[in-house]
């Protein structure tokens, strides 16, 4: 397997929930980290939301690994953002049996 071209500035963000002072909450995202990598569409589907239409395009992110429990290890429930972009992480996997990198597989949501 060949290594990733990091070309990519990506911040690494992490949710954060945040009470509203009514008993509920929203959340934030909190800045974890800006990381380099190699982003690669994988396939695109269009599905039909509340109001709009939505265009779902699936990523797949390589990255270099970072130790488990480092702030830098990406997790299902982050994201990815680059300026105006954002991908929603849904799984990650290590890249090969050195560990080196890392694969994270995401989707981002455009509204059509």
């Amino acid at each position: 397997m060949r290594a990733p071209v990091l070309n990519r500035q990506l911040v690494l963000e992490s949710p954060l929930r945040v009470a509203d002072g009514a008993g509920g909450f929203t959340i934030t995202w909190q800045p974890l980290g800006r990381l380099w990598a190699e982003v690669s569409a994988r396939s695109g589907r269009e599905t039909q939301g509340e109001a709009v239409p939505l265009t779902r395009v699936a990523y797949k992110i390589r990255l270099r690994a970072a130790p488990e429990g480092s702030a830098q290890r990406p997790k299902p429930e982050q994201r990815f953002v680059e300026g105006t972009r954002i991908f929603r992480i849904e799984a990650v996997v290590e890249d090969d049996l050195t560990g080196r990198f890392l694969t994270c597989l995401a989707e981002e949501e455009l509204v059509a």
